[in-house]
C-alpha cells in the first residue's frame, strides 16, 4: 500500500487526495524541485492494473485546458503509476451536495466540461464515466469565476474507449455488482445512458446524457426522478434550462447530435424561452411549406427551424422547441418517451396512451 514520504519514480507521496475500491491519488512532489506538484495514481489492487494502463493509454497525447493532463505512466515499474498534473480544489460533488451553484455557475461549469469531451470525443475517445466525481474544480474558481479557462477539468479516463464500443464492458471494467464494490457501481450506473446500460454499441453521445444528469444536480442538488424538470425544483433555474436538459437526458436518436451541438445550445441558451407553438391543423395528404416545397403526409417540420421531424417527436431533436401542447412522460421514471411507445425505453413501464389530439400529421 502507498505510504507517506515513499518515493515513486522522481516524486514523493505527500497526502492521499483520493481513491476507491482499487487505487490512490496522492498529491506528491518532485524530489529534487519541491514545488513541482503532481497528482499520482497507484493501484492497490491487482485488477486495476488494466485499468490504469488504459487510463494512461488513453489520455497520452490529449492535450486541452479541460483534461487533466497526464505527465508520466509506468505501469510495470515496482510500484505501477499514472502521473497527473495536480488541481488544487475539489472534486464537483461537495458543490453539488451543498447546493451553491447558481444556474450561470452551472452553464459556465458544463461548457467546460462539454469543451473538454469535444476535444476527447474528435481524438476517438469516449469517457463512459462522467459523473460529479471526474470533473475537478480549480480553487482558482473562487476568484475567477467558473468560466475562467481551464478552472474545471475531466478527469479518470480509465473506462476510456474507442467510440463505438460494447457499452456492457463499463460494468464489466469497474466489477460484478454481485461484489462489494456494488456500491460504488450503483451510483455511476445513475449517470449511464440507457444503451450503456443495456451493453449496446455507444458513441460519445453517452457521455452527453451523463452531463445532462450531472447538469440537473448542479441545479437542483438531486439526481432526476419523476417528472420534475430542473425549475420544477429550483425556481431560480430558468426554463430555457429545462429545455436543454431535455435534449440530453432523452433517448439516443432525440440526444444532442455531440458535444457540440450541446455547447452551441447553451450559448443560445440566454435567449428568451420559446412558449409551445400552437399545434397545426391535421392534414390527409402531403401539405406546402412556405420556401420548403412539399412535406409527405405522416411527416413534419419544425414551426421554429423548419427542419424535417419525425411524425411523433415532442420536441424538435435540432432546436429543442417543444411540438405538443402536453408533454408526455413516463409515471414511473419521469423519462420522455415517443407519442407512439407503448413502452417506455427507460424503465420498461407500461404507458398510458397520448392524447389523441396529439397525434397529428402536420
Amino acid at each position: 500500500m502507498p505510504a507517506q514520504g515513499q518515493r515513486v519514480s522522481e516524486y514523493i507521496l505527500d497526502e492521499k487526495v483520493g481513491g476507491g475500491t482499487f487505487g490512490e491519488v496522492w498529491k506528491a512532489h518532485h524530489h529534487v524541485w519541491v514545488d513541482q506538484l503532481v497528482a499520482i495514481k497507484i493501484p492497490t489492487d491487482p485488477q486495476y492494473l488494466r485499468e490504469l494502463q488504459r487510463e494512461g493509454v488513453a489520455i497520452h497525447g490529449l492535450v486541452h485546458p479541460n483534461i487533466v493532463r497526464a505527465i508520466g505512466f509506468d505501469p510495470y515499474a515496482q510500484t505501477p503509476y499514472l502521473t497527473m498534473e495536480y488541481i488544487p480544489g475539489s472534486s464537483l460533488r461537495p458543490l453539488i451536495s451543498s447546493k451553491a451553484i447558481a444556474p450561470n455557475d452551472a452553464v459556465a461549469i458544463m461548457r467546460q466540461v462539454l469543451a473538454g469531451l469535444k476535444y476527447a470525443h474528435a481524438n476517438g475517445l469516449v469517457h463512459r464515466d462522467i459523473k460529479p466525481e471526474n470533473i475537478l474544480v480549480h480553487q482558482r474558481a473562487r476568484t475567477d469565476g467558473y468560466g475562467a479557462e481551464g478552472v474545471v477539468k475531466v478527469t479518470d479516463f480509465g473506462l476510456g474507449k474507442a467510440a463505438t464500443t460494447a457499452g456492457a464492458q463499463s460494468i464489466v471494467y469497474s466489477a460484478s455488482l454481485n461484489t462489494p464494490q456494488a456500491k460504488e457501481i450503483a451510483g455511476t450506473l445513475d449517470y449511464m445512458a440507457p444503451e450503456q446500460r443495456g451493453g449496446g454499441n455507444i458513441d460519445g453521445r453517452a457521455d452527453l446524457y451523463a452531463c445532462g444528469v450531472i447538469l440537473y444536480e448542479m441545479l437542483t442538488g438531486e439526481r432526476p426522478a419523476g417528472t420534475d424538470v430542473p425549475s420544477d425544483l429550483n425556481p431560480s433555474s430558468p426554463k430555457f434550462l429545462d429545455d436543454i436538459f431535455r435534449r440530453s437526458y432523452a433517448r439516443l436518436e432525440k440526444r444532442f447530435a455531440s458535444a457540440d451541438d450541446f455547447l452551441g445550445a447553451l450559448a443560445t441558451a440566454s435567449a428568451p424561452a420559446m412558449s409551445p407553438p400552437p399545434l397545426p391543423p391535421r392534414v390527409n395528404g402531403p401539405q406546402i411549406v412556405p420556401g420548403e416545397g412539399l412535406v409527405p403526409a405522416g411527416q413534419r417540420r419544425c414551426p421554429s427551424c423548419r427542419k424535417q421531424i419525425d411524425l411523433y417527436d415532442q420536441f424538435c431533436m435540432y432546436c429543442g422547441v417543444q411540438l405538443v401542447a402536453k408533454v408526455r412522460r413516463c409515471e414511473k421514471c419521469g423519462a420522455y418517451p415517443d407519442l407512439n411507445d407503448q413502452y417506455c425505453i427507460f424503465c420498461g413501464e407500461q404507458l398510458a396512451p397520448p392524447p389523441p389530439q396529439q397525434l397529428t400529421t402536420a
